[in-house]
């Protein structure tokens, strides 16, 4: 009799632990897997009219700054817009700066345009040297504080040209009203580098300001500033070069921002490389000091590379959506608990026009390198574990390569032959099976230990890949993505869809 009594006990024990293992898998997919209404649509052709700007939110954002200051997000951009150049030109004063604000970096309200007009010193430099053109736009602003004064770097320029100007204005107030200070870097055609795309960092170690700046014109410098005025430190110093690429006459490099990661003990430098509207894509480069020598994935130096690897962010598509291109020139920063983000503009696909706000959330690997979310941030809260039998299920991934399209460039972007040429990164599905094998377009292993993800893909392991929850813009649900570098330096994004 006790042999069959233990054998019932044996079975009801593996009954209930069998119970328990569904049950959790179960629960784990409705917590991963929740259906979420997006805060906003993609395609804002309907509000894309200059008298519905205070609709505009996330829409026309292009190479934005963002911090936060006292309770609010804040979000100064170039004031490009989509829609009719004519009727902009009547109604509202273009050319400005948009400040838009956001306690949660979800919901935006459109605050106004920094400037009544653009600063005359800027327009009679760009136009003096450009013999009357350019000077129409205020471009790539920059936001910081210093002391009790909000600063705002921006800058004038002709477009193709290196005839260019890096304006400073001041106010007691992130909203404004500003009062103009003067130029800070000026070029011209003589000039080997372009006074465009400000960034500034303060080494954590002695309190120096250096502004990262430039283009594919000469690549990107820094200079020391004062930071009592905001000025460079030596009247007219333009600073020395710390990145270029190798064929940088023909292929774009811009739009510098540069942090400093305390618990790395490093500076991180990010760039844009390719056309606006098409193959725009971020990479970066590390350094143990403000002002360089910034090296890439593998070691190289970043004043001499074809390509500096790693990839951030590239053109990508999504099954169940149009696709994204232009994702690039990007703003990072935290928020009050440490979390880093990145804010970039997205061109919706396929006309490539229509510029949206991208917030990402931003993490640094065990390899020691940022990698971003394959998700837009949707003001989910992160988890404090994410359990194994969390992943279980079937994933879409995306690799983002480089493109390897080489345009024929006009003045550093593309031509309007150009607009649909975008190359872009597109998914493929596996599944992760309990047992700790993948199926499905790719045969391997996988493993989850010490929240780190390691991908075996035939002959390929990804490992290093931070997972977390988000939000999935295509399927409207919360879910589990991951978020990782390959050893090609290539970034490797995935969310659970199934």
């Amino acid at each position: 009799m006790k042999k069959p009594l233990k054998s019932f006990i044996l079975v009801a024990k593996l009954s209930a632990f069998l119970i328990m293992f569904l049950f959790s898998n179960m629960y784990a997919q409705k917590q991963t897997l929740c259906k979420v209404v997006n805060p906003w649509k993609d395609d804002y052709t309907t509000l894309s009219d200059i008298t519905k700007y205070r609709s505009w939110g996330t829409y026309n954002v292009h190479d934005p700054s963002c911090r936060k200051f006292g309770d609010y997000y804040y979000m100064y951009s170039t004031d490009a817009i989509w829609g009719d150049p004519h009727m902009l030109k009547l109604c509202a004063p273009i050319g400005n700066i948009q400040i838009r604000k956001s306690k949660d970096l979800v919901h935006w309200t459109f605050v106004g345009w920094a400037f009544s007009k653009i600063p005359n010193e800027a327009v009679k430099w760009v136009r003096d040297n450009a013999n009357g053109e350019g000077a129409t736009n205020v471009w790539a602003p920059f936001i910081m504080k210093v002391g009790t004064k909000y600063r705002l770097y921006y800058c004038v320029s002709a477009f193709g040209l290196n005839d260019s100007y890096i304006g400073l204005a001041e106010s007691d107030s992130p909203e404004g009203p500003w009062i103009q200070k003067g130029g800070v870097v000026k070029t011209n055609q003589q000039s080997v580098m372009n006074a465009i795309d400000p960034t500034v960092i303060e080494d954590h170690e002695n309190g120096k300001l250096w502004m990262i700046y430039g283009s594919y014109f000469g690549g990107i410098y820094c200079v020391q500033l004062d930071k009592s005025t905001g000025f460079t430190s030596v009247p007219n110093d333009k600073g020395h070069l710390v990145a270029r690429r190798a064929n940088y006459k023909m292929e774009n490099m811009e739009a510098p921002e540069v942090i400093y990661q305390p618990e790395l003990k490093k500076y991180f430098l990010f760039v844009s490389y390719g056309p606006l509207v098409t193959t725009y894509n971020i990479r970066v480069g590390k350094a143990d000091h403000a002002e360089g020598p910034y090296t890439d994935f593998f070691g190289k130096s970043l004043t001499d590379t074809v390509n500096a690897y790693p990839i951030l962010t590239a053109p990508y598509r999504f099954n169940h959506h149009k696709g994204w291109a232009g994702v690039a020139h990007c703003s990072v920063f935290t928020d009050e608990n440490g979390n880093y983000y990145m804010a970039h503009q997205g061109r919706l696909s396929p006309q490539n026009m229509l510029m949206d706000l991208h917030v990402r959330r931003l993490f640094f690997t065990t390899q020691g390198w940022p990698s971003v979310s394959p998700e837009r941030y949707a003001g989910e809260k992160l988890s404090n574990s994410i359990h194994r039998e969390m992943l279980f299920g079937e994933w879409e991934i995306i690799r983002i390569h480089d493109s390897g399209a080489r345009a024929n460039l006009q003045a550093g972007q593309v031509s309007d032959s150009e607009l649909l040429s975008s190359e872009v990164n597109h998914s493929f599905h596996i599944n992760l099976t309990p047992s700790g094998n993948i199926s499905l377009s790719m045969k391997g292993k996988w493993s989850y230990d010490n929240e780190q993800l390691t991908l075996e893909l035939e002959n390929e392991k990804i490992s290093h890949l931070v997972v977390f929850n988000g939000h999935d813009w295509e399927n409207e649900t919360r879910t589990l993505l991951f978020t990782g570098i390959d050893e090609n330096g290539c970034s490797v994004w995935g969310k659970r869809i199934k």
